[in-house]
């Protein structure tokens, strides 16, 4: 049976030598990088089973890159092996997509176990935070509820799902198109939405067309 494939992304390059060594008994370590941008590069290019990254990457975050090779590669398993302790970013992660998160002061074990917890589609968080993570996880969950939006908000949510220009909104709710682009903005930025016709499926889903 082959080995899990892992690919690292982190700019500290001793610190992943060290870690490299660590794991090379149970894995193949495929590749590096040290910049999100080009962790996205090599994810494509050596299509690893599992991906190893740091929050804090130049170029593109850790946060942005996972989000992003998760649409690109759904199959890779993301695991976060960082020095950010704040459960906010932790419950972020989880929300791009990663199975586990670990910090870099944890017990070398723990990096261990959460890639084989990983690697069997199982998830797993450093004890370290796991206490802090459950109210962070409903923080930004609430963010992505209708509950979440103003009143002019839900307004324009409401208009533009149902089919109406940015302009004909403005015409009805008596403002500029500007403003409405502007809210636009903010509603799809509070709800992690990347499209129009995502935004037309939260009305649907959330029942306010």
């Amino acid at each position: 049976m082959s080995r899990p494939r892992v690919l690292f992304a982190d700019d500290q390059t001793l610190f992943l030598e060290a870690i490299e060594k660590l794991i090379e008994e149970d894995y193949d370590v495929v590749g590096r990088a040290g910049d999100g941008e080009r962790l996205l590069t090599e994810a494509l290019r050596l299509r690893p089973d599992i991906v190893v990254l740091n929050v804090a990457l130049p170029l593109l975050n850790g946060l942005e890159a996972a989000r992003r090779l998760k649409q690109m590669a759904p199959d890779t398993r993301i695991v976060f092996l960082t020095e950010d302790e704040n459960p906010d970013v932790a419950a972020a992660a989880f929300r791009a997509g990663a199975l586990a998160y670990v910090l870099k002061r944890s017990a070398a074990i723990e990096l261990l176990t959460a890639i084989g917890t990983a690697s069997r589609d199982g998830s797993y968080v450093t004890p370290l935070i796991a206490e802090r993570l459950p109210g962070a996880m409903a923080r930004a969950a609430a963010h992505d509820s209708p509950a979440s939006l103003t009143d002019r908000q839900r307004e324009v949510i409401t208009l533009l799902a149902r089919g109406h220009s940015m302009r004909e909104v403005a015409a009805m709710l008596k403002i500029v198109p500007r403003t409405v682009a502007f809210h636009k903005r903010r509603i799809m930025e509070a709800l992690h939405l990347k499209t129009t016709a995502e935004l037309v499926q939260f009305a649907v889903k959330h029942n306010i067309v």
